[in-house]
């Protein structure tokens, strides 16, 4: 972990991301008196769960990924952050730790923005708020998903709906599972290392996916998105 500092030549002074743009010149530099730009290796830790929150945090660049911390060594991947995503939204509302952890996959830059700042905010700017408590909701939904798939899907299901999401298009240009082990790929199915890896093999041997070390490429679509339906 790295912060730039003003006189680093990496330094951003503007928050010009989309959910910004309805604050005011005042309520930009307050938010820039609250807030420290902070660089992450890959495979560093940005936030971890059961930790005290006293900051938001928000990414600039990079790809994190998003994990409950379960028994053992027992993990659920929840999904993956990029740029303009929010880290631990819910500590500014009457929640006082991180509900999750959160890791670097690859070289990440974010704003730790102090809570409390944000808070005032979104009492003080209504506009700011409604797309703020939006981003919350959004992020609610896609849990809501996660828990619908591994209550109501098998193993098949669950490893089709993985590899759909780790391949889609919002991820373009970063290579997701160069970036990820088998195990992680396990982890946002919800099943067993070794189920995921004898069914990546199957899906190999079945033309669906292509395995090149850690990289898999989706050559068939259609049947994944089939075997996703069927769950």
């Amino acid at each position: 972990m790295k912060t730039l500092l003003e006189t680093d030549e990496a330094f951003v002074c503007e928050i010009n991301a989309p959910c910004f743009q309805s604050l005011s010149i005042e309520e930009v530099s307050f938010i820039q008196q609250c807030r420290t730009r902070v660089q992450f290796r890959k495979g560093e830790n940005l936030t971890k769960q059961g930790a005290y929150a006293s900051y938001v945090l928000f990414v600039i660049s990079g790809l994190v990924r998003q994990y409950v911390e379960g028994d053992s060594d027992r993990n659920l991947n929840l999904q993956v952050m990029q740029a303009g995503d929010f880290i631990g939204l819910s500590t500014v509302f009457d929640n006082p730790i991180f509900n999750y952890s959160t890791v670097a996959i690859t070289e990440t830059v974010v704003y730790l923005i102090e809570k409390e700042a944000l808070l005032k905010i979104t009492k003080t700017n209504a506009s700011f708020s409604f797309n703020f408590v939006k981003r919350y909701n959004e992020q609610n939904r896609s849990l809501f998903e996660i828990i619908k798939r591994n209550q109501f899907k098998q193993m098949n299901g669950r490893l089709a709906d993985a590899l759909l999401y780790l391949s889609s298009d919002q991820f373009f240009g970063y290579e997701v599972f160069s970036n990820l082990s088998r195990k992680d790929v396990a982890d946002f199915a919800g099943i067993s290392t070794e189920s995921t890896i004898k069914l990546l093999k199957q899906y190999e041997k079945d033309g669906i996916i292509q395995l090149d070390d850690k990289n898999i490429t989706i050559l068939n679509k259609a049947n994944l998105l089939d075997i996703s339906k069927r769950g």
